[in-house]
């Protein structure tokens, strides 16, 4: 153990549950705040995108560059966690994240596509450690716990994820007399909230869960040399539960992406309002987080298997529904909430298989490894979401969506199958 672990480790085993309660409060008061400022910012990214284009064929650029920040900053936030732990991680990407926020205003009150695609994509270091949490919320849980450790700081950005884009439209007028276009005001917002979220865990993230989790570990874990990357890459290449747990986080959000990202630019060609707009996308974050407790629960008592197997049917149903809506507002609305859902299923139970599938010494470049694929994968989604739409149709941007679904659900059910071989063996 280093000396870094040992400072950072003042409890003893006994203590543990109070140490458990303390860290998931301070991580669901961080997602509340990085929800906020998330979803605030983000809600009006694609209608700001094509303001400053002058096109709507590249307004699916801005959520893609937002991925894409989040993805390209994943692996040095992991090695950044691996090497000194949580709390500096989440910090900086906080605080990149509120440069990101600010760069964004500029370039859009300078008028610049370019400066801000830059900007949006240092704002997803935020995004980045809004999802870092809640591996954060899994260091010290129990093995049959980590699911619901898990969904409950995703659900606790519910609260600020539903507020922010019902608060994007005022957000958006409180900076007109400053000569800032209105839906740029939102990041101006998101700015001062990712400041303070970079605060609070700095603050009172205290101890660092993750090195707490590893002075925990039984001694034969505490390798430093399994702490590396190429380590965290070699376990998920080993274990083929790692590689489907990878592959089912990245599918659902890729889906979830694509589809939530053109939502409003489908809504507004329907003649939708700014407010119905931000109704819709709440809707949508609502499933997204508020029910997360329950998909927690449901991947702890019948497995994450079964867990990424209710993400599909979800997603599935989603899709249907946002594809046929054909400018019926209350069926987009009811498609992108189901679409939250599936979400939610996937998130949780992938992100709790992944943890339960690889050491613990090689936990933190596992899980920086997924969160990288993961927005990779939504960031090409993004991208292609704008031109199917432009070129094609919504409805078959929802039918492209489904289509991911068929091989995720073709490795569930083999992973499923060779594990029951296994158990039969033994």
């Amino acid at each position: 153990m280093t000396s870094v672990e040992r400072a950072a480790v003042p409890v003893t085993p006994q203590d543990l549950a109070a140490l458990r309660r303390r860290t998931s409060a301070v991580l669901m008061a961080t997602q509340i705040l990085g929800g906020l400022g998330v979803a605030t910012g983000i809600a009006l990214a694609a209608v700001l995108a094509k303001e400053v284009s002058g096109t709507e064929s590249l307004s699916g650029l801005a959520p893609t560059a937002t991925v894409a920040g989040t993805a390209v900053l994943s692996m040095p936030l992991a090695a950044l966690m691996t090497a000194r732990g949580r709390r500096p991680g989440l910090v900086l990407a906080y605080l990149i994240g509120a440069v990101g926020a600010g760069v964004s205003v500029l370039a859009a009150r300078a008028g610049s596509f370019p400066l801000l695609l830059f900007g949006l994509a240092l704002f997803g270091a935020a995004s980045s450690a809004n999802l870092q949490a809640r591996f954060a919320a899994a260091d010290l849980a129990e093995p049959e716990q980590r699911a619901r450790a898990i969904s409950l700081v995703v659900w606790a950005t519910t609260i600020g994820a539903v507020i922010g884009p019902n608060i994007a439209a005022p957000a958006g007028r409180s900076v007109t007399g400053l000569g800032i276009p209105e839906a740029a005001g939102p990041f101006l917002w998101a700015a001062g909230i990712f400041l303070l979220s970079a605060v609070v865990v700095a603050v009172l993230l205290r101890p660092d869960p993750l090195l707490t989790a590893r002075a925990l570990a039984p001694a034969e874990e505490q390798t430093p040399a399994g702490r590396s990357l190429r380590a965290g890459m070699a376990a998920v290449a080993a274990s083929p539960r790692a590689r489907l747990a990878i592959v089912a986080v990245a599918v659902a959000h890729t889906a979830m992406v694509s589809v939530m990202s053109m939502t409003p630019v489908d809504l507004e060609h329907h003649g939708a309002g700014i407010e119905l707009i931000g109704l819709v996308i709440s809707g949508h974050i609502a499933g997204m987080y508020a029910f997360a407790p329950l998909m927690g629960r449901l991947s702890d008592r019948l497995g994450r298997l079964s867990g990424i197997g209710l993400a599909v049917g979800l997603l599935a149903c989603a899709v249907l529904l946002a594809g046929t809506a054909g400018g019926r507002h209350g069926q987009t609305a009811a498609g992108l909430f189901v679409l939250g859902l599936g979400w939610s299923a996937g998130l949780v139970s992938g992100s709790a298989l992944l943890t339960d599938s690889v050491p613990q010494a090689a936990r933190a470049a596992a899980q920086g490894l997924s969160d990288l694929v993961m927005n990779a994968s939504a960031g090409i989604g993004g991208a292609a979401a704008g031109l199917v739409v432009a070129t094609a149709s919504y409805a078959w941007l929802n039918f492209f969506a489904a289509c991911l679904l068929l091989p995720l659900a073709a490795l569930a059910l083999f992973t499923r199958g060779g594990r029951s071989k296994a158990a039969a063996g033994d």
